[in-house]
């Protein structure tokens, strides 16, 4: 249960590149800047292990709940644009990545196209995207323990 209403979306955003922080940040006023996407609150930053591909630096990740009037292709390519606004180069699967936004949730939509499955596949199994889901919503289904993720001491405010 994630409690998100229609028009509501839950991104997962993460880098491990460059400025990582500032990364999360432009990510997070490119959305806001687009007019058909509102940023209603951000999740805490958090430092977790990388996935899939392990040599590599530790990612910061956070969630954004956001309300639009994108259909799911749409936002996808507003948040793509995003990425390659902030020079995201796709060499490596699960590689290292200035930025990566994930559609996680979009209300109650469940769709599985050649580009975009909602919801994400693999969120249940990702502790980097559950933990700060939490601080979003009243997701109640247990988190895998064995990745670390810690908690890093930042509030976007909206």
């Amino acid at each position: 249960m994630t409690g998100l209403k229609s028009g509501e979306a839950l991104l997962s955003i993460g880098s491990n590149m460059g400025d990582k922080k500032e990364n999360i940040e432009q990510a997070i006023r490119l959305l806001s800047s687009n007019q058909e996407i509102e940023v209603l609150k951000v999740a805490g930053l958090y430092e977790t292990e990388p996935v899939g591909y392990e040599d590599q630096d530790y990612f910061y990740n956070t969630c954004v709940l956001i309300k639009t009037t994108l259909e799911p292709e749409e936002l996808l390519d507003a948040t793509q644009k995003i990425e390659n606004d902030l020079h995201r180069k796709r060499t490596i699967r699960w590689g290292p990545r200035t930025l990566d936004i994930d559609i996680i949730l979009y209300g109650d939509i469940i769709m599985d196209t050649k580009r975009l499955t909602i919801p994400h596949p693999r969120y249940e199994e990702r502790a980097f995207v559950l933990v700060p889901m939490m601080d979003l919503t009243d997701y109640e289904g247990s988190v895998p323990e064995d990745k670390s993720v810690r908690r890093i001491a930042w509030e976007f405010e909206v």
